[in-house]
């Protein structure tokens, strides 16, 4: 792989992350009917869901900020393991006939912060040397 390619492949992996979780964040801080059923529905609302978006934001950010995407991409693996984790045990996969799309969207997130988090592990292993 060129460099050019493995450029844009992680600029891609950046980029779906980001958009799907800034997509997202007109909904929960509008307090949009579907972000409150959601939210509600686990128990969350409205804190949860105010503090998922804002946690969504500073994720997205890390992500697009190249010293800081593998924090980012850490914190985007926590937020869509809950919104996965929420899924499978009280939302179920279709929630208000999406379709699944919110279900996809968290998928989507993980695998791209999991390659993500892969792509910089030495920068993560050097974050934890630093800590300890």
């Amino acid at each position: 792989m060129s460099i050019n390619s493995k450029t844009i492949g992680i600029w891609v992996l950046k980029l779906l992350a980001a958009v799907i979780m800034l997509q997202t964040l007109f909904f929960k801080f509008s307090a949009s009917p579907e972000s409150v059923y959601i939210f509600s529905t686990i128990g969350m609302e409205p804190w949860g869901r105010i503090g998922t978006g804002v946690m969504e934001l500073i994720a997205s950010v890390l992500i697009l900020i190249p010293s800081t995407t593998s924090i980012g991409a850490v914190l985007g693996i926590g937020l869509m393991s809950g919104a996965i984790f929420f899924h499978l045990t009280k939302l179920g996969l279709v929630v208000q006939d999406d379709g699944g799309q919110l279900f996809i969207y968290a998928l989507l997130v993980l695998i791209s912060c999991v390659s993500l988090v892969i792509i910089y592990r030495r920068d993560i292993f050097r974050l934890l040397q630093l800590s300890f």
